[in-house]
């Protein structure tokens, strides 16, 4: 995948999110990690709002998808306010979903591509070398 410079990177799963940007070009990518601003978890998703269903069985899940919820609110303000003009995001792919159903039409506009591969936790190494592959 091409990755044009100033492009950001978000990797992510139920409980963590590392964001990085292009400083390189799109044929020589260098990501540089970034500061994550705050993450609101209160909000639990799409089924979360009963106390519990069989789509979101117990409080773990409901924290996870609350989780995913908040960061993709953190993301459409973050596109919203003009900080990142291209995305990448690589997530777990339930966590992947769940971000699907709460990204702002300005975020999706922003998409370069999604990746569904748990990678948080892994070396930047890694992050660069799934975005080669694909």
């Amino acid at each position: 995948m091409l990755l044009p410079n100033n492009a950001y990177v978000a990797v992510a799963d139920g409980e963590k999110l590392q964001l990085y940007r292009n400083d390189g070009d799109a044929g020589a990518p260098s990501l540089a990690a970034m500061q994550v601003p705050e993450v609101d978890s209160d909000n639990k998703g799409a089924g979360g709002r009963h106390a519990s269903s069989f789509a979101n069985p117990d409080d773990s899940q409901q924290n996870e998808d609350g989780f995913a919820a908040g960061t993709a609110a953190m993301l459409n303000q973050q596109v919203l306010a003009g900080h990142i003009e291209k995305l990448v995001i690589i997530a777990a792919p339930r966590t992947l979903g769940e971000l699907r159903k709460h990204y702002h039409k300005t975020l999706s506009a922003a998409l370069l591509g999604e990746i569904a591969k748990d990678l948080t936790g892994h070396s930047l190494k890694d992050v660069e070398a799934t975005l080669a592959a694909h």
